[in-house]
């Protein structure tokens, strides 16, 4: 494990009994008490994950919001200072470089929070496609700060109470980048956003302070159950909420409109975003695969890259799948044939040697 990547905050981890994983180069908890216990704990109370090894780049400069509308799907120019949203990062042919959230910070400086393994990648997708004419710096700053993600419905009455600054006051998808954490030497920036469906915030504190903030929540939260959480939870919590995972749900092979996310790609605009051409097609024409949900009907868990099949012949593949904790229900997302994507309508998927019976359902699986 040598080899692995570290956040700032592992050297915390022993001390709440994380159990780790290699996840995309990155030593980091897959869980702490167990991923059912963390999950029930986010969606009644409220747990705190470190998600530090997310990728942070800063793109900056005279030409900063020209160059997004260029990038990106969704539209940088309807983004206010103080505001973020959610976005696509295409290829030509309209597979997903990534998606992540991007922060308008100032007039002309915005900070896109992407995923782990995709951040070298990103960071040269976005300099390669700077010109000569354009006045963009792209910078690379994940080394230098740490995230926390305080979610669940009690994380802001926990938060609060090491802070003079009102959490109230941040909306959905809004944040401050002048929040005090009482005997945290440094400011952080702090934005309601997550990963789980539930209520919560995301920290971004520089590295030195982060330990300090992840023991000073996690001590003086215990008597209100605030818990540690790993990624075990992060996934399950997501899956339910319908929330999509790099490399499962997207992909370079998959579009974002094939994965039911036509809201967050703006055609109507005046900058044309890379790869809107096939995108555009597919939202007026409709795409030849779509994401559904599943439900199994017999017994047995559809997991990744497990096929659905109807007549024997194969229609496409599970993208995730999982019995929900909150549910009780063995649930899986698939990528399959449009023409077999309308609900209820029956499937197989092979489960080693056998092949058992599900359902298409609507997705999310879990309404918030």
């Amino acid at each position: 494990m040598s080899d692995l990547k570290r956040t700032p905050i592992y050297s915390e981890y022993e001390k709440y009994g994380a159990r780790t994983i290699d996840f995309g180069g990155w030593d980091l908890p897959v869980q702490f008490s167990s991923i059912k216990q963390e999950h029930e704990a986010t969606r009644t109370n409220a747990t705190v994950f470190d998600v530090s090894h997310m990728g942070q780049i800063v793109v900056s400069g005279e030409d900063s919001e020209q160059f997004l509308l260029k990038m990106l799907t969704n539209n940088v120019q309807n983004l206010k200072v103080g505001r973020a949203h959610y976005t696509f990062m295409c290829y030509e042919d309209g597979g997903t470089v990534d998606d992540f959230l991007v922060y308008r910070l100032a007039e002309k400086e915005f900070l896109l929070v992407v995923n782990a393994a995709n951040t070298e990648k990103d960071y040269e997708w976005l300099v390669n496609h700077i010109t000569d004419d354009e006045d963009v710096e792209v910078q690379n700053e994940t080394e230098d700060y740490a995230i926390l993600a305080v979610q669940g419905p009690k994380a802001e009455e926990i938060l609060q109470d090491y802070s003079e600054d009102s959490l109230e006051e941040i909306p959905l998808f809004g944040f401050n980048q002048e929040i005090t954490f009482h005997n945290i030497d440094k400011k952080a920036l702090v934005s309601r956003t997550g990963y789980t469906g539930e209520d919560g915030f995301e920290i971004y504190i520089d590295k030195s302070e982060a330990t300090k903030l992840w023991n000073m929540l996690l001590e003086g939260g215990k008597e209100k159950g605030l818990e540690p959480a790993g990624l075990g939870a992060r996934d399950t919590l997501r899956f339910e909420v319908g929330l999509p995972l790099y490399g499962q749900e997207l992909s370079k092979d998959i579009t974002p409109i094939e994965a039911g996310q036509n809201f967050f790609v703006k055609i109507d605009r005046p900058t044309k975003f890379i790869g809107q051409d096939v995108l555009e097609k597919q939202i007026n024409e409709g795409a030849s695969r779509k994401l559904v949900g599943l439900e199994m009907i017999d017994r047995g868990i559809p997991r990744t890259d497990y096929e659905v099949l109807v007549d024997e012949k194969v229609i496409g593949k599970i993208t995730s799948g999982t019995q929900s904790p909150t549910l009780g229900k063995n649930l899986g997302l698939a990528l399959i044939d449009t023409e077999h994507a309308e609900k209820n309508n029956e499937v197989y998927v092979q489960i080693r040697k056998r092949q058992v019976k599900a359902k298409v359902i609507d997705i999310p699986f879990l309404k918030k």
